[in-house]
């Protein structure tokens, strides 16, 4: 065995290219978390099953996507493929569960615009979120009416398929707006199927114990950054226990699914943690 020492030249060689290995790598992450995968939108498909979901609404497809950003990082001409795709899922309801803007209104032409495009045969929802109360919340309430999106503030609405009920309610965003989930629940009956619209997840642990089938939320971002094995390195307050994915709350029928998010907030990157436009199929048990 060659147990030569290596020279001073020699040592001094490898350690360079090791440091050019790594910046190289650190480099062409840093250009992909923010030039490609912000911008590589993921259409991902669920199938949820609702065990009191109306049979008439088995099959129900609904679009759910969140958190745009409109503002410095998320510019509305890079979302023409989000509405492409939205148009060509034909879905038969459309949620949109807040964070239109980042901090200014002065992108709410476009988002006007590019929400106008958006039709479904049952509707178009959205409730708002804690970038929406920042100063912009007459803004965004107004710009989604006008662009034909209800907005649900602490209240529901009655979907009717043949002679059979699905009920959608809403809240204002709950960690930084008003709230008021008995009043957007108030009159529905305890045994029908209601969607809950409401912006940060973590808040279904206080909802457990409500007559909610199925809680859509975003907020999250999924992390925007998740390491393999570590997982997402930072989420927001009230997004941090229900961050990606779908969940089954625990000795309760409510049910959570949070949603990627299509913008970026606080940093202009995303690492393994694509933008997310979500379509969710609901099923029956029968």
């Amino acid at each position: 065995m060659n147990t030569k020492p290596i020279s001073r030249r020699q040592f001094l060689k490898k350690s360079a290219q090791v440091t050019l290995g790594l910046l190289g790598t650190a480099g062409a992450s840093g250009i992909y978390s923010h030039w490609v995968e912000p911008y590589w939108l993921e259409i991902k498909h669920i199938d949820i099953t609702l065990p009191l979901l109306p049979p008439t609404f088995d099959r129900f497809r609904i679009v759910h996507f969140s958190d745009l950003h409109l503002g410095v990082y998320s510019r509305s001409e890079a979302l023409t493929e989000l509405v492409q795709q939205i148009q060509h899922v034909n879905p038969d309801l459309i949620c949109f569960t807040g964070d239109l803007l980042d901090h200014s209104a002065e992108y709410i032409s476009d988002a006007i615009a590019l929400f106008s495009q958006l039709r479904a045969p049952f509707g178009q929802y959205a409730v708002l979120g804690n970038h929406d109360a920042f100063g912009t919340r007459k803004a965004v309430t107004k710009g989604l009416a006008k662009s034909g999106f209800h907005v649900l503030h602490n209240e529901h609405v009655v979907l009717k398929k043949e002679a059979e009920e699905l009920y959608l309610a809403g809240v204002d965003d709950p960690w930084v707006g008003k709230a008021d989930i008995n009043q957007a629940l108030l009159h529905i009956p305890d045994e029908a199927c209601t969607i809950l619209l409401a912006h940060e997840p973590d808040f279904a642990d206080e909802y457990r114990e409500l007559p909610i089938d199925l809680q859509l939320s975003g907020h999250s971002h999924g992390g925007q950054v998740r390491l393999p094995l570590v997982g997402a390195l930072y989420t927001p307050p009230h997004g941090s226990k229900y961050s990606n994915g779908l969940y089954q709350l625990p000795n309760s029928r409510l049910q959570v699914y949070t949603t990627r998010g299509i913008g970026v907030t606080r940093m202009p990157i995303r690492f393994n943690c694509r933008p997310e436009l979500t379509v969710i199929t609901l099923r029956t048990n029968y």
